[in-house]
């Protein structure tokens, strides 16, 4: 029912859309307008009255724009490609649509830009369809509560700041801090394997530098399942509106697998990026600056992005758009504008401390000022047990570690706390591109409780881990694949594993 349903959704969309096209057709015959002025990716045209803002518009050569500024005599469109073939006195036509992304499942496994257009070298999809850039966010009556986790591998995310589908949680931090790392290891953690084979994953580069971009996707294909990838580029180098659309582009594309019932896990790297690009766009339109030279409007631009991530409801297809958006800070500041706005319309964020990267703890999240909010209501119940008192215990560490450093005499509560602290910290560490799945996860929390890692000194506690990890797995194997693929354990296989590591004191 579920299946028919979806499907039925998708071949009502694709009418929609070719009645768009018939709309567009009529309408290009009917206005015209010319190009005034270029310059710095924007074009002032006239010609075109009736023109709507967003909209699409047409020029020289398959060159095509967009309605960003409505005036009484003109129109100012910023150019998507191309500027260098448009001159003053071009012709320029109505499409009657707002930009659109070629869409599809002969997408995945493909580098595409903001446009859906291939930009590997592989040919062009065949049974794509149009999808639209903007679009109004799910209503609440059709969304559903996020009770389905979505698993990073990431040892310290699924414990204390998990994340299900349907959140946005938003990744935050200083330049070079592992943000982008984060967002990478999660996607790799997607491919089939236990109770998670069946999430999607787009990552959109938005004002990267193509050398980056190219080091992630060599990465995701070599650690990860490329064919359940699509990766979409904006690179610092294109143009500011292929820059602006990237992430709306992305959204659409997650889109297109939501109306068809698939889970997304979507990553928008990064925000701070697309907001200084929708700054420079706005100078270039003589618009107002408002605070630290951002337009009024930056707010709305990126709720009315975030707000489509969602998870539906089952009678509406029961797919889910997780949103992982990135935004940069600068020396540590948290309450500045984009970043705080950021916050405002996420469900919690991850921040990583650029002190903590300095000193070799990765990865660096600074477990104060991470929350996630709704996350841990979809929680595995078996890493809900073992990481319960996890975050709790852990911020008492960090309270009591300042104390040592003036020597002071501490009680024998106070040094277990102390020693457990800093072994915990240290089976948190992670090195990149190795997400962990739920099973090892677990062992791991329930080696540091049981008190199994005691004996070893602090900076042999990750080594000693992963020992007893490897010995777990041979030992107990049916109860490691129960933990993979149900999420929980019984009685036996606690028992099991409880006697295991007793035996190990």
């Amino acid at each position: 029912m579920k299946n028919e349903m979806s499907i039925g959704r998708g071949l009502f969309i694709e009418r929609l859309h070719e009645e768009a096209e018939k709309t567009r057709f009529s309408m290009r015959v009917r206005e015209e307008g010319r190009v005034l002025s270029t310059g710095d990716g924007i074009a002032a045209v006239s010609g075109l009255g009736e023109a709507r803002l967003y909209e699409l518009v047409e020029l020289k050569n398959g060159n095509t724009g967009i309605v960003f500024d409505l005036r009484s005599e003109e129109l100012g469109v910023v150019l998507l490609a191309g500027e260098g073939e448009i001159m003053a006195g071009d012709e320029v036509m109505r499409t009657g649509r707002t930009a659109y992304v070629n869409a599809g499942d002969e997408l995945l496994g493909r580098v595409v830009n903001a446009l859906g257009e291939p930009m590997d070298g592989g040919p062009a999809p065949a049974g794509a369809i149009s999808y639209p850039i903007e679009r109004q966010a799910p209503p609440i009556v059709k969304r559903e509560h996020v009770s389905t986790p979505l698993m990073t591998g990431i040892k310290v995310m699924d414990s204390m700041f998990p994340i299900g589908r349907g959140q946005r949680e938003l990744i935050i931090g200083d330049p070079s801090t592992g943000k982008t790392s984060i967002c990478v290891d999660a996607i790799i953690n997607q491919k089939k394997r236990g109770k998670n084979p069946d999430v999607l994953s787009i990552y959109a580069a938005i004002g990267l530098k193509k050398t980056h971009v190219i080091k992630i996707i060599d990465e995701l294909k070599t650690y990860g399942d490329f064919s359940r990838t699509i990766v979409l580029a904006a690179y610092a180098s294109d143009s500011l509106g292929m820059q602006y659309i990237a992430p709306y582009s992305a959204m659409a594309l997650a889109e297109y697998f939501l109306d068809r019932g698939r889970d997304v896990l979507l990553v928008l790297d990064d925000l701070t990026k697309h907001a200084e690009a929708y700054r420079s766009l706005s100078l270039l339109l003589n618009r107002h600056p408002g605070r630290e030279a951002y337009p009024g409007d930056i707010f709305f631009l990126h709720a009315r992005l975030l707000e489509r991530a969602a998870r539906m409801a089952p009678e509406y297809g029961g797919g889910s758009i997780t949103a992982l958006p990135v935004a940069e800070t600068q020396q540590g500041r948290i309450s500045s504008y984009i970043p705080t706005n950021l916050i405002s319309i996420t469900d919690g964020q991850i921040y990583l401390d650029s002190l903590l990267f300095d000193k070799g703890f990765r990865p660096a999240v600074d477990v104060g000022r991470s929350v996630s909010r709704i996350g841990g209501k979809a929680q595995e119940r078996v890493l809900k047990e073992v990481s319960e008192r996890l975050k709790i215990d852990y911020s008492r560490f960090l309270e009591v570690e300042v104390f040592t450093k003036f020597g002071a005499r501490l009680e024998e509560e106070t040094s277990k706390l102390l020693g457990r602290g800093i072994r915990l910290r240290e089976i948190l560490r992670q090195p990149r591109l190795h997400p962990l799945p739920i099973d090892e996860e677990v062992m791991t929390f329930w080696a540091i409780n049981s008190g199994a890692l005691d004996r070893f000194e602090p900076e042999l506690a990750e080594k000693a881990c992963l020992d007893i990890l490897a010995r777990i797995k041979k030992a107990l194997p049916r109860v490691m694949d129960e933990i993979r693929d149900k999420g929980s354990l019984e009685r036996s296989g606690r028992s099991a594993v409880n006697e295991f590591l007793s035996s190990l004191k």
